[in-house]
């Protein structure tokens, strides 16, 4: 049994002891549980790994309005709440009642290859068009309710949530949007002789990003297995009628310290003598 497993079934026990009816699953993708989410089941998620178990988590709870509980075992934990040796506390904090609901806002896309829909994602992080195996760029035409936005030549591009822009958006030199925000931001992946800024865009937008290529291309949602996109292949986005739900025990500050915390490698001591 893994570390997040014990961990898991360590938590389930806490909740057990508490008069708490809760089961530990040892994967955020074993199909009972997934089916018992999308029947309703259950009134919250803890979910015990990093921000990849936490993303996986958005996607199954958010249709359903089940908020989530982190427990980080991850290195960052970006959107997890307690840690592997302190969740105790916020355990019983819930089971007080002493917590309140943060909402993140999702993206919906679709892809379409000329007039049949291939997929739909919901997405809390990002969706990202970009080259394949071959290092070679492709063209990407991304348009805005209809009207003509840009034409890149990059790697890729990246349409991301508020929660997305601290992800691989802000790997590609894009900028940090507090999270209680609704945008969507457009963003070029090693652009050549194009747009090399990112763009935000208000909640109502809808966006196309038409690929243009003569070689591999994938389409990768919330860093989910990739999928093959062909030429003339359209990705739809636009904000997603759910929302993340997280249970959250302090103040919003705490994501500007976590910034603070993941950004300030090398932070300057200020002489006050």
């Amino acid at each position: 049994m893994s570390a997040t497993a014990r961990e898991a079934v360590k938590a389930a026990e806490f909740l057990k002891q508490h008069e708490v009816e809760a089961t530990a699953y040892k994967s955020i993708y074993d199909e009972e549980l997934v089916n018992r989410i999308s029947n309703g089941e259950f009134d919250l998620l803890i979910a015990v790994g990093g921000d990849g178990t936490m993303l996986r988590s958005s996607h199954l709870c958010a249709p359903m309005n089940v908020p989530i509980l982190g427990i980080n075992m991850g290195q960052l934990g970006f959107l997890t709440e307690a840690s592997q040796a302190k969740w105790h506390a916020p355990l019983q904090s819930v089971l007080d009642g002493e917590f309140w609901l943060e909402e993140r806002m999702m993206l919906h896309a679709e892809l379409w290859r000329a007039d049949q829909c291939l997929g739909t994602w919901e997405v809390l992080n990002e969706i990202v068009a970009c080259r394949g195996r071959t290092v070679r760029p492709i063209q990407l035409n991304a348009c805005v309710d209809s009207h003509q936005l840009a034409n890149y030549i990059a790697d890729g591009l990246i349409a991301a949530t508020p929660t997305g822009s601290t992800a691989y958006a802000l790997a590609v030199g894009g900028p940090i949007i507090s999270p209680e925000l609704r945008n969507i931001l457009i963003i070029p992946i090693a652009p050549h002789l194009s747009v090399d800024r990112g763009i935000i865009l208000p909640a109502t937008a809808q966006v196309t990003i038409k690929v243009i290529t003569s070689h591999q291309a994938v389409l990768s949602a919330d860093g989910q297995k990739p999928i093959k996109l062909l030429n003339g292949d359209q990705i739809q986005v636009a904000v997603s009628q759910h929302s993340a739900r997280f249970v959250r025990f302090n103040s919003g500050g705490q994501f500007y310290q976590k910034i603070t915390n993941h950004m300030e490698r090398n932070p300057i001591t200020w002489d006050n003598a």
